[in-house]
């Protein structure tokens, strides 16, 4: 008997628009109590929003303030520096 292949979800970037898979990607977090946090295992309750690790679209998604559309609340300054933080040690600079 053949074995089915599992899917593979796929999310859309909130800065480039693009999709990837979902584990290619970071997840932004609003948790139910109002906080915004970043999520590594993508499995925490929330809204959620995406972004993949190219520093260029954090860009475009903080100058349109997509975050703050898909989230529905303001997005704190440090949450875009750990974000920022977390892109440039992905790429090993």
């Amino acid at each position: 008997m053949a074995q089915t292949q599992r899917k593979i979800p796929v999310r859309r970037c909130t800065g480039c628009a693009e999709h990837f898979p979902k584990m290619e990607l970071i997840r932004v977090l609003r948790t139910p109590d109002g906080g915004i946090v970043l999520d590594a295992t993508g499995k925490k309750s929330g809204r959620g929003a995406y972004l993949c690790k190219n520093p260029s679209c954090l860009k475009k998604a903080k100058k349109a303030r997509r975050l703050e559309a898909s989230l529905a609340c303001e997005i704190p300054e440090e949450v875009y520096v750990r974000l920022e933080e977390e892109l440039t040690g992905a790429d090993g600079q």
